[in-house]
């Protein structure tokens, strides 16, 4: 990437991203490597993922999200990402504060708004959870489901998400053969007294813990209600200790009317100077 890039360091309840202006920084740019260089919070800026708003040619369309993980491989989408690229369209001024912002990704069309200090997203109706009885749990995982809010999740219910050992756990889940060819993020969820529930989360492509994680969110969400242990809205709690409130229509086969709301927050603005060269392979 080129020395003078401006870029916008965001965070989604502690689940952060590096964010350009596709008015001025192109895809091409953000080649794998750059994406892995930006990621490093050793040597580059550090973040969970890129995203870039691209200006949309459609009708309607205020722009288009796209997004990297921090090992450089394209996502779908990310709703965490998401509720920041709604804030920041906003300061760009590709959208409007006052109006229901659109944009596209490659799951679809998503509509945001921003709503005080939080954004909010909608995202397109998907299938019911089903449950996936061939998922290699251990004893204190329960219930594993599958859902696709965007992105493809699994969820399991444990006593408490402080005990799990995620980073031991994830790898394995994450590629477990039942969630499909593509793996799958890992939710663990567990009730926190109140009504609400608690969530960790393994991501893939990050290949490790995040703070938060809005389509997983999502996806405990759905799953909860579809148990009948929630009701909309439900308010799930992040590792930041930031919640995420979601809401839904469960129906026997399909999931609608799915809205996020969290934090999308701007931390800073700032200008590349350069990215780490490559080492010699014994460094």
């Amino acid at each position: 990437m080129k020395t003078g890039t401006v870029f916008y360091k965001m965070s989604g309840s502690g689940n952060d991203f590096v964010m350009f202006d596709g008015r001025h920084t192109s895809a091409e740019e953000l080649t794998p490597e750059a994406i892995v260089a930006v990621c490093d919070r050793r040597m580059g800026i550090g973040a969970d993922g890129v995203g870039l708003l691209e200006p949309s040619g459609a009708d309607g369309i205020d722009f288009r999200f796209r997004f990297w993980n921090r090992d450089g491989t394209a996502g779908p989408m990310c709703g965490n990402g998401a509720l920041c690229a709604t804030r920041l369209a906003v300061q760009l001024e590709l959208a409007r504060p006052d109006a229901e912002v659109r944009f596209e990704t490659s799951a679809g069309l998503h509509l945001g708004r921003l709503v005080g200090d939080r954004s909010e997203i909608v995202l397109p109706d998907c299938p019911s959870p089903a449950a996936a009885p061939a998922v290699r749990t251990v004893a204190g995982e329960e219930c594993p489901t599958l859902v696709t809010p965007s992105v493809p999740h699994l969820v399991l219910t444990v006593a408490d998400v402080e005990a799990v050992a995620v980073a031991e756990r994830g790898p394995l889940l994450r590629r477990d053969p039942a969630t499909g060819a593509g793996g799958a993020n890992v939710n663990w969820m567990s009730p926190a007294g109140d009504g609400s529930w608690k969530m960790r989360t393994f991501e893939r492509g990050v290949e490790g813990e995040t703070l938060a994680c809005g389509t997983g969110a999502v996806a405990c969400a759905l799953t909860l209600g579809r148990r009948g242990l929630a009701a909309s809205p439900a308010r799930l709690w992040t590792r930041s200790g930031l919640p995420l409130d979601v809401s839904f229509d469960s129906g026997p086969s399909t999931a609608s009317s799915i809205r996020l709301a969290g934090e999308g927050r701007l931390v800073f603005r700032g200008i590349m100077q350069s990215l780490p060269t490559q080492s010699h392979p014994s460094a």
